[in-house]
């Protein structure tokens, strides 16, 4: 029941993330910085912290897929490997560490922010875009940042104990 829940409240975000959201964020914002709403990585995130780093890699790699075909088009793959990447690292950084909101909100931002630097690293890479990264990094990267830390913030809460119940973890046993 908990992967067909996972796969449902995934899929939730990313049609969310993709049709409402948009609308909801005010145009005076729009104009000076652009805010993407990563609501799916979030989600991963949080899965690789509280669930297991496996899970968050296939469900990074296969929902990065979809929003690859989906929303991005230009060239296949960066978004599947950003977000399996950032949802394995997370749950890789979260093995040894207390268990605190905001350790774990670090994680989710540091992991954010690595996922727009692979976004921004390989599409200049490609010649896909021609901007300088302080540019990008003042006015695509931090805001983009910043407004999906505030969604991690307000759904920590009810996503921690939606995992952390769900997740049976033997005795004696490691990684």
């Amino acid at each position: 029941m908990t992967r067909h829940l996972l796969w449902l409240i995934l899929l939730g975000l990313f049609i969310l993330q993709g049709s409402i959201v948009v609308w909801l964020i005010p145009s005076a914002w729009q104009s000076s910085v652009h805010v993407t709403p990563h609501f799916t990585l979030v989600f991963i995130l949080f899965i690789g912290l509280f669930h297991h780093r496996h899970s968050a890699l296939i469900y990074g790699l296969l929902f990065g897929l979809l929003h690859d075909f989906n929303y991005y088009g230009a060239m296949l793959g960066v978004y599947s490997f950003g977000m399996g990447l950032t949802g394995y690292l997370a749950g890789l950084a979260q093995r040894r560490q207390p268990n605190l909101i905001f350790y774990n909100l670090l994680i989710i931002g540091v992991g954010l922010l690595l996922f727009e630097f692979i976004d921004y690293g390989i599409n200049h890479l490609f010649k896909l875009i021609d901007i300088e990264l302080k540019f990008a990094l003042t006015h695509y990267m931090l805001p983009s940042v910043l407004f999906n830390l505030l969604f991690a913030l307000i759904c920590y809460v009810p996503i921690r104990k939606l995992l952390e119940g769900k997740r049976i973890v033997p005795a004696n046993t490691e990684d």
